[in-house]
């Protein structure tokens, strides 16, 4: 276990905003976890904030709760059956990186989710999702700590209770009862009433994917590049290729310009909902789901508001891409998190005046 004091930030978050750890714990292995927490004074706070990738957090200031850098790695088949793959990685992984090894290990199923920055830990507290395939999709179960006494244990689908864009780890805990009592419960794990966040920390994840394999084509996107290509019956290498592809000419590299990625959720409505705001906005995009409610395109709602190219101070909304929020700033002269915040609280109230609709912001503020 390696524990680094006033730690520098800065490249460990996507954004690029310069900030400090009090406490910075490189947890290499699940036993860094349970030894971490033995120790006083810093394991007995139990304050503990985790970064994976840092490709989903807004950093507002120094951070005073210890931080938590996942680096447990590994990439292995676990097991195999008649219908599945049964693939297990270490939290640390990059998910990019999975995605292209699971391919190269002819595991298919992970294609459509290539590129979305972040670890293989992060995944399932975001339920990452892209070009019609959320994780859930593909999930099988994972292995967690416990902060308050370092227990280990898992969880399956639904005791994640997986939403969109949204699981158990996202929410506050309601009840003091012990993880692994949860782990153990027959009943779903509601968010609201036994959320993990702040309680747990995720050390591996296990993915099950198909041996009938079938390609997710239902985004425009998608079948836009299928058609110029010419390629009738793409397989899972070729939907990887262009999903990269599509991502690279939509979204910034965070290596050449701070961001976050896709800053907003696309918001969801009834369809009722949907058919007012088309008789004020005819133009708007949206898609059905599979449910009756009906998905609406945040980037398109931001750009029609005007935000795009706009800043505040060194917090920039892409010209390519509105949903992207960016650092126009770099080095010493970063952008700040309080201007992100600014930028993005702004362009909430432009959206609801206009659309009536109350966008969610997909990152976490600390």
């Amino acid at each position: 276990m390696l524990v680094e004091k006033n730690a520098p930030l800065q490249q460990y978050n996507t954004f690029g905003i310069m900030a400090r750890a009090m406490n910075l714990v490189r947890v290499q292995s699940p036993q860094d976890i349970p030894e971490f927490l033995a120790q006083p004074p810093l394991g007995a706070s139990r304050q503990v904030v985790v970064l994976g990738g840092g490709s989903n957090i807004v950093i507002t200031g120094d951070v005073e709760p210890t931080v938590f850098k996942m680096e447990i790695m590994g990439k292995r088949l676990v097991e195999e059956t008649d219908k599945h793959y049964i693939i297990e990685v270490g939290a640390g992984e990059v998910w990019h990186e999975v995605v292209a090894w699971s391919l190269a290990q002819g595991y298919p199923g992970l294609e459509n989710l290539a590129l979305i920055p972040g670890t293989a830990g992060a995944a399932p507290v975001q339920n990452i999702g892209a070009y019609g395939v959320e994780l859930q999709d593909r999930f099988d179960s994972l292995d967690a700590m416990d902060l308050s006494n370092g227990q280990h244990f898992s969880l399956q689908a639904a005791q994640c209770a997986f939403g969109y864009r949204d699981s158990v780890f996202k929410h506050a805990p309601a009840e003091t009862m012990p993880l692994t009592m949860i782990a153990r419960a027959t009943g779903v794990a509601e968010p609201r009433g036994m959320g993990l966040a702040g309680r747990a920390v995720i050390t591996h994840v296990r993915l099950r994917l198909a041996k009938d394999w079938k390609p997710e084509l239902g985004y425009l996107d998608l079948a836009r590049k299928q058609a110029e290509k010419g390629i009738a019956q793409p397989t899972a290498q070729d939907i990887f290729d262009w999903v990269v592809e599509i991502r690279r000419a939509k979204l910034p590299d965070p290596a050449q310009i701070g961001n976050a990625g896709s800053f907003f959720k696309n918001p969801q409505v009834t369809a009722d909902q949907c058919e007012d705001i088309i008789a004020r906005e005819p133009k708007i995009v949206h898609y059905p789901m599979l449910d009756g409610s009906i998905k609406l395109a945040a980037g398109w709602m931001i750009d029609a508001c005007g935000w795009r190219g706009k800043s505040i101070g060194k917090a920039g909304v892409y010209d390519r891409q509105a949903l992207v929020l960016v650092n126009l700033g770099e080095g010493e002269g970063s952008v700040t998190g309080g201007e992100v915040v600014t930028l993005a609280r702004a362009i909430q109230t432009s959206v609801y005046e206009r659309f009536g609709i109350q966008l969610e912001p997909e990152p976490v503020v600390w």
